[in-house]
């Protein structure tokens, strides 16, 4: 297999090449900057030299408004180099901030990265080292030759003191490289644990609150926040030694260069104006590698926030947005799919097969823990360890582009995940509120009366989460949310769990207008009676199907099951369901 260049490797390496020109913008800029660094010695040996052995006046003023227009140049390109570096920072979040968007929730799905929800930190994180210090002495570094070059003009002693230096700073800069890298990256990890457990737990501060469970969680969350602290604390105080050492050095270099230059002029070997020239410009030459070596953990922090970002956006492309498929009909098929989860030895579901046609009901029962919830999600596309074959109108479920299969297909899950927002745009999915779809929706699932009653009807804020509400009444928005738009699939897990007798009603109610209408529904319940509704039933157990087939079919074969004299399997008594 070719191995694809550095630029091909991801559309974050592609986005960065694409503004190789502003970079080569801000190599310009820095050349011009770091030429006109020379300035200030240049001037201080035309001082010397000229103006003071000519004791010209003109020659000074002469001298001193070339050097400002020299500054002013100088600061201009400065200015232009940082301003053009914010620009492009602000550009490539603008190119990448939606797929990374996209990628964040796919990988969230797949489960397939564990650093799914930093990836909007690690672009922050590469888009601030673009317009920060760190860059700029990357592109200053290649200049430190140059002023070598003109230190051995002056005298080659200066000129040999400034490379040992140089050698000296990039010999830490390297160690630094070393040695801080892996206790950095344990403190970013242990600081990332900590939080994520933290964030778990506010979630569910209620039931944490009402059992008094809130200190026993604390003491688990203090080891972790300890081990982050320590962790930290390692990376700090090795940072720290480094820095303290960088700082060392830089002060011996300017003491021990200028104590050098005297040597020199009082052996006549090189001027006053010379000697101070000289100290300038050896500060300015080793101003790019100290300024490396001072910000060596950002790098190492960019530099793994790119690894991360990039391994991201490689496991989940962008889909082609010009690649369209037929609308969907709802005819539902399972080939020998096998549903795992890491940590776990045996398959959740194990060669289930399924063909559920266009337009009929299936209700799927079993015990709690036979897999019925994982069952939902791969009919929906989005349980991440599956084998076998799901298919949607006899096309492979994750062929589909889901921002294009999604108002196709309604799914109310198990635990009801609602937004911050109205009442009406949870219904409509975010997307633009159709009113006239809403009221449909929701008279559909029996919420359009309750929601009249909130003092502002359709427009109430439902709070973070739907706090606000009832588990009833987030339920009803749930089924709603679902069948909005009429989608030609519905998959509906325990829809009826928190539904009082009306609510149920409405429910069963909503599903035979979807079925007369010819939606495909799949209704999983603990609750018999939902087969009233069903055209066909599976049962599952142990992750796998014990029986499935047409309604009438299935409940004869359980009636004679339990009239059978030799033990039965566990199944659903036949007495309990409503034919």
């Amino acid at each position: 297999m070719k191995t694809p260049s550095f630029f091909q490797r991801s559309d974050l390496t592609r986005t960065l090449w694409a503004f190789r020109r502003e970079f080569v913008a801000v190599g310009l800029f820095s050349m011009v900057a770091n030429v006109l660094m020379l300035s200030p010695t240049i001037y201080m040996l035309q001082v010397d030299d000229r103006v003071l052995s000519s004791q010209s006046e003109l020659t000074l003023l002469a001298v001193s408004l070339i050097t400002l227009m020299l500054f002013g140049v100088m600061a201009f390109a400065e200015w232009m180099r940082s301003r053009l570096l914010v620009s492009t920072g602000v550009r490539l979040d603008e190119a990448l901030s939606t797929q990374v968007f996209n990628a964040s929730f796919e990988a969230h799905l797949s489960q397939s990265t564990a650093n799914a929800s930093r990836s909007f930190g690690d672009l922050i994180q590469i888009r601030q080292f673009l317009t920060g210090n760190g860059i700029f002495a990357f592109f200053d570094a290649p200049w430190t030759p140059i002023y070598m070059a003109v230190l051995f003009l002056l005298h080659p002693w200066l000129g040999l003191m400034g490379v040992v230096f140089a050698l000296v700073q990039a010999a830490l800069a390297w160690f630094g490289h070393r040695h801080t890298l892996a206790p950095s990256e344990a403190a970013t990890k242990a600081n990332a644990e900590a939080g994520a457990f933290l964030q778990g737990k506010l979630r569910n501060s209620e039931v944490l609150e009402s059992m008094g469970m809130v200190k026993n969680l604390q003491s688990r969350w203090a080891d972790k926040h300890q081990a982050a602290l320590t962790q930290n604390g390692a990376a700090q105080h090795l940072t720290h030694r480094i820095t303290a050492i960088s700082k060392f050095i830089r002060y011996t270099q300017q003491s021990l260069a200028l104590g050098a230059g005297a040597l020199l002029v009082i052996d006549g070997q090189l001027s006053a104006g010379g000697m101070i020239a000289a100290n300038v410009l050896m500060t300015r030459a080793l101003a790019p590698i100290d300024m490396i070596v001072g910000s060596w953990r950002q790098f190492i922090g960019m530099r793994a926030a790119f690894a991360r970002l990039e391994d991201l956006l490689i496991e989940h492309p962008p889909r082609d947005p010009a690649f369209k498929r037929v609308s969907p009909q709802g005819e539902m098929t399972l080939r020998d799919v096998v549903a795992t989860a890491p940590g776990r030895d045996k398959p959740i579901l194990q060669n289930v097969n399924l063909h559920v046609p266009t337009g009929s009901v299936l209700v799927i029962l079993g015990p709690s823990g036979s897999g019925k919830s994982t069952l939902a999600r791969v009919l929906v596309g989005i349980w991440p360890d599956v084998s076998g074959e799901v298919l949607i109108d006899g096309l492979p479920i994750q062929g589909w582009n889901r921002m294009e299969l999604g108002p196709h297909l309604g799914y109310l899950p198990q635990d009801i995940e609602l937004f911050e927002g109205t009442i009406a745009e949870n219904i409509a999915r975010f997307d633009e509120v159709d009113s006239d779809r809403v009221i449909e929706a929701a008279q559909s699932a029996g919420l359009h009366e309750m929601i009249l009653r909130f003092p502002k009807g359709y427009d109430t804020s439902i709070g973070e989460a739907g706090s606000l509400l009832s588990g009833g009444q987030r339920q009803r928005i749930g089924l709603a949310r679902a069948i909005y738009g009429d989608p030609a699939l519905i998959v509906l897990d325990e829809p009826n769990a928190n539904l009082d007798e009306a609510g149920e009603t409405a429910l069963f109610s909503a599903i035979q207008k979807l079925k007369n209408k010819g939606k495909t529904v799949l209704l999983i319940t603990h609750r018999p009676n939902a087969v009233a509704v069903a055209d066909r039933i599976l049962i599952l157990r142990d992750g796998q199907v014990q029986i499935e087939g047409p309604r009438d079919e299935v409940i004869a074969s359980l009636q004679k099951l339990q009239a059978a004299p030799a033990p039965a399997p566990a199944v659903p008594d036949a007495a309990a369901i409503p034919v």
